[in-house]
């Protein structure tokens, strides 16, 4: 899961990249990255590893000179890490293309033997990003126009959806052009655009999550459709069209439960009233399991689950009461890449408060349980602060299947779920009691937010996946993303 925004403005944009790439920093931890393209079609750039603070020094800020640009944070999944993985990622044939990339391509392999076989271009990473990038720019360069037109630039978008598999929410800034914005057909990953007028013309914002154009002082104009291409030019001209032969909007229903902020809007559906949903269908469903729960107080795990940790707490007649304090500068410990990172985290990142837990039954709130690792060590902590009782509440169902989209989850023999019983991985985290949301529950608390979806991206619960796979994908995956093999990959790079 990464983070994307583009601005196309009147003047210098990379001051208003810059605080959307840190509205965005929940998204990636690893490497943050912008390009911007100045009056004399030169592009200005710097990318690294880190957080967004650190990568981009005043120094920095003063040599990033354009009017239109665009900007990355980065989560690790396809690839591995390293300052060559960072974006935005840049061919310079044709005209100079730099794209910056949120989602994950199932059939990167193949695209990437076609790549240098048939199209003999070079790829220095195994990032699936970089192949993306290739194959839009080898399919624009086939247009063979010197000044290309929106409509040249949509036929190669078209012809990039019909080689390409899997989820892509992509920004390219295109040198002396423009910037082009496109979605897969599935909609798996968010994108929306906003509007704000400017002296001359109309200033465009195209970014993963709308919560940042309000402090930008752009107004939502609408969400990017599935299979849809966008063009802002450099004169602020925008063009739309749809590029994909079946479009069908089905997002990726872990954008409600974890990813995004709750002060986003994804596709018409606001996060924070999902969440609250969420709380109220896990109340339902406390009272019909346990109806004479003996509760004594709801304590959310911060920060995600909280919205609907505080419902479900109303929901139940409940009190509601914060039992951990939160580091706010440790990162989020379910995208650092490696377990022991995660173990040790956990402690360093919660600081407990004793007196809501001493003599009482607690029901902890979480919005999911990945590799029980988290759970596991704030239940001991709950424990040792002097709880009686500990009961778990996941406002998303059992997890027992790899993300192929753009979400780093580990190999299936890594999460707890997926050969266990509700009742054996409440044993296993120490729980005294654990219920996990229904998936059609969740998913009624994400349509309700906008009934015109009809499905959404659910593969990491049912293990059906939405998109054309290659031939030993999910093999070649659950190797790969074992801890112990990403260490040793990491071990003989350096």
């Amino acid at each position: 899961m990464c983070g994307i925004v583009g601005i196309s403005a009147e003047t210098n944009v990379a001051a208003e990249i810059y605080d959307s790439l840190l509205m965005l920093q929940h998204r990636g931890q690893d490497a943050a990255g912008m390009v911007v393209c100045d009056s004399q079609d030169k592009l200005n750039s710097r990318k690294s590893m880190g957080y967004v603070r650190d990568v981009f020094q005043q120094r920095h800020m003063n040599k990033l000179i354009g009017s239109y640009g665009v900007g990355h944070v980065r989560y690790p999944t396809a690839g591995g890490t390293g300052k060559e993985f960072a974006q935005p990622m840049y061919v310079n044939s044709p005209y100079g293309i730099s794209m910056v990339h949120n989602g994950n391509l199932t059939n990167s392999k193949e695209l990437g033997v076609q790549l240098f076989h048939a199209e003999m271009r070079h790829l220095n990473t195994d990032s699936d990003s970089e192949v993306l990038l290739n194959i839009f720019a080898h399919e624009l360069g086939k247009q063979r126009e010197i000044y290309p037109s929106a409509e040249h630039i949509f036929k190669a978008v078209s012809k990039t959806h019909r080689r390409c598999d899997g989820a892509y929410a992509v920004l390219a800034l295109i040198t002396g052009h423009g910037i082009l914005a496109f979605r897969d057909n599935n909609g798996i990953r968010p994108l929306s655009i906003g509007i704000r007028k400017g002296e001359t013309r109309d200033e465009y914002i195209i970014a993963s999550e709308d919560a940042l154009f309000e402090s930008q002082g752009f107004k939502k104009l609408r969400d990017v459709e599935p299979g849809e291409a966008v063009y802002i030019d450099k004169k602020g001209n925008l063009f739309s069209q749809q590029c994909a032969d079946e479009p069908q909007k089905r997002p990726c229903i872990f954008e409600y439960v974890y990813f995004s902020r709750p002060d986003s809007n994804i596709d018409e559906i606001s996060v924070y009233k999902a969440r609250m949903r969420m709380g109220s269908k896990l109340a339902e469903l406390i009272k019909k399991k346990n109806p004479d729960h003996d509760i004594d107080v709801v304590i959310p795990i911060p920060d995600s689950s909280t919205t609907a940790a505080l419902q479900l707490a109303v929901d139940l007649n409940v009190p509601y009461r914060e039992g951990f304090v939160k580091n706010r500068y440790i990162g989020r410990t379910f995208i650092m890449p490696y377990q022991e990172e995660r173990r040790k985290s956990v402690r360093r990142k919660l600081n407990i408060l004793d007196l809501e837990f001493e003599g009482k039954n607690v029901l902890l709130v979480d919005d999911s349980i990945v590799r029980g690792t988290t759970s596991k060590k704030i239940i001991e902590m709950a424990k040792e602060a002097g709880a009686k009782k500990v009961y778990f509440a996941s406002a998303a169902p059992a997890i027992k299947y790899q993300n192929l989209y753009g979400i780093d989850m580990p190999a299936t023999s890594e999460l707890i779920a997926s050969n266990r019983t509700e009742e054996e991985v409440s044993k296993e985290i120490g729980a005294d009691w654990l219920v996990y949301q229904t998936l059609e529950d969740l998913i009624d608390t994400c349509q309700f937010g906008n009934p015109n979806i009809k499905e959404f991206e659910t593969s990491i619960f049912t293990g059906k996946y939405i998109t054309p796979l290659g031939e030993n994908y999910l093999e070649d995956l659950e190797v790969s993303r074992q801890d112990e093999v990403k260490a040793q990959r990491e071990k003989a790079k350096a």
